[in-house]
């Protein structure tokens, strides 16, 4: 792979390629415009992963990323349409994971989200799988644990604009107190965190950098209790 020059930020184009695949999502029309993927999302991308990634790093030195186009850091365009009712091919999105230890897809991390109208940094798991939600559940009815996701929950719910989101069952699962003090927690099949909407004109420069710093310092707590966890 030749040298990832530093990210400098999203080109309009981008935006626009995002706006145009909403309504012209086929193969025809990405295959005349694969080129504007590549030189307008995918290169950026590509720039952005090592730049925040490395920028991570000096403050979660155990994060992860792995610039290459495919089986990296970056989300594939491609949708997988196999068990979907919608059939569109192409996502009017991009994203990029920076993910805690070695391996990716285990523990906690931070990902990136981009469309058309802007982006927001998530961390946490937006699904558990079926190990991690009974580990899950037990650290949230463990005493320290319980308290230390509590407090991680309230803390980034008091900071102006950021989100606490997740499936929830409508009742605590069979087996638990229902008047558990955390009984909330309990009902989560999934928890992550995320930032307030971070507009397209930031997207254009390279100020997205120290945004999305700034907006991991702020869900640092949350990423930390599921590191954490991952390592019991």
């Amino acid at each position: 792979m030749s040298e990832i020059p530093p990210f400098t930020g999203f080109p309009e184009e981008a935006f626009e390629f995002l706006r145009q695949i909403a309504v012209n999502n086929n193969k025809a029309w990405f295959e005349a415009h694969k080129s504007d993927y590549v030189e307008n999302l995918q290169r950026p991308a590509q720039a952005f992963v090592v730049t925040l990634g490395e920028r991570l790093r000096s403050i979660f030195p155990a994060i992860g990323y792995d610039p290459r186009p495919h089986g990296g850091s970056l989300m594939r365009i491609y949708r997988d349409i196999r068990f979907s009712k919608d059939k569109s091919p192409y996502k009017t999105h991009i994203g990029a994971n920076f993910w805690d230890g070695e391996r990716k897809g285990e523990g906690s991390g931070f990902h990136f989200f981009m469309d058309a109208e802007g982006a927001r940094l998530y961390v946490g798991h937006h699904e558990f799988s079926k190990p991690l939600l009974q580990a899950y559940r037990a650290a949230v009815l463990d005493e320290r644990q319980g308290k230390q996701l509590l407090a991680a929950v309230a803390e980034l719910r008091s900071e102006k604009g950021f989100e606490v989101g997740g499936e929830q069952s409508k009742r605590v699962p069979a087996g638990f107190d229902a008047d558990h003090p955390r009984a909330d927690l309990l009902r989560h099949k999934a928890l992550y965190g995320r930032s307030p909407q971070i507009q397209v004109k930031t997207l254009l420069g390279s100020g997205l950098i120290d945004r999305c710093l700034e907006y991991s310092r702020t869900l640092a707590p949350l990423h930390h209790w599921f590191v954490q966890l991952a390592g019991q």
